[in-house]
């Protein structure tokens, strides 16, 4: 089958921006540009009259930013998004706002052609029925990866490799195997967020992937203590007991 080419809208308010970005997509013979717009009204016209698959979006322009632009924007008319932007500050936001990659400026070619990897994997998957596993706008709408920082860095972590979380107040400490990552979120938002069917809670502050655990021990008093397949153990509370074992096939 035939793929499709990446029908691509630039928006940037920086002329020399927009030509960046078209000599970073001259390689990329998957994509077709057929649009620049100067700012976010008239990349809402373009979006809306051209239907593009592939979105460049700078963040700060004059009148609505970037992240107006998506809230504006119909869900079943928004394409892919890679935003590119000087700030790395908003790197965060950006994965929030569901978009596939975030290049800072001014670009750098072999860190651009690690967005556009991302993009065609995305878009491969799309056109051949199964989608991509680190898409991030799943059909059943949970999140497929959370954005933490990482001493100065912003790391993106797929949900698939998490271990284990545990909550302590309004931050979650996020393992992933010898890693521990601390995040500002409650275990309440998140549980929202994450597939039940990949995410069980053992204790009032904690989650565990269910393919990382290896063995459920009974204690004394109708608890329980679940087994990682590192070694980890965790306490699985009398409270949460019932969950697990209609999960997990328990006696």
């Amino acid at each position: 089958m035939n793929t499709p080419r990446l029908r691509t809208v630039l928006v940037d308010d920086e002329v020399l921006a927009r030509l960046a970005l078209r000599q970073a997509l001259a390689t990329h013979a998957e994509v077709e540009i057929v649009g620049e717009c100067g700012n976010a009204a008239e990349a809402m016209q373009a979006v809306r009259a051209l239907q593009p698959d592939l979105l460049f979006l700078d963040i700060q322009m004059p009148g609505m930013d970037g992240f107006e632009l998506l809230h504006e924007l119909a869900p079943d008319r928004l394409p892919l998004v890679v935003f590119t932007t000087a700030f790395a500050e908003h790197a965060l936001r950006a994965f929030d706002a569901m978009a596939l990659d975030y290049v800072l400026k001014p670009i750098d070619q072999a860190r651009f052609d690690q967005a556009m990897a991302r993009v065609n994997r995305h878009w491969l998957g799309l056109h051949a029925g199964t989608g991509d596993a680190s898409a991030p706008t799943p059909a059943d709408g949970y999140v497929q990866r959370l954005s933490v920082r990482h001493g100065e860095h912003i790391r993106v972590l797929p949900v698939d490799d998490i271990d284990w979380i545990r909550a302590d107040g309004n931050y979650l400490h996020i393992h992933i195997g010898p890693t521990r990552y601390l995040h500002r979120d409650t275990l309440r938002h998140l549980l929202a967020q994450l597939d039940p069917a990949r995410f069980l809670r053992i204790h009032r502050g904690t989650l565990v992937n269910l393919a990382r655990i290896r063995e459920v021990h009974p204690l004394f008093k109708g608890g329980a203590e679940v087994v990682l397949h590192d070694g980890t153990r965790l306490d699985l509370s009398r409270r949460f007991r019932a969950g697990a074992r209609s999960v997990l096939g328990l006696p």
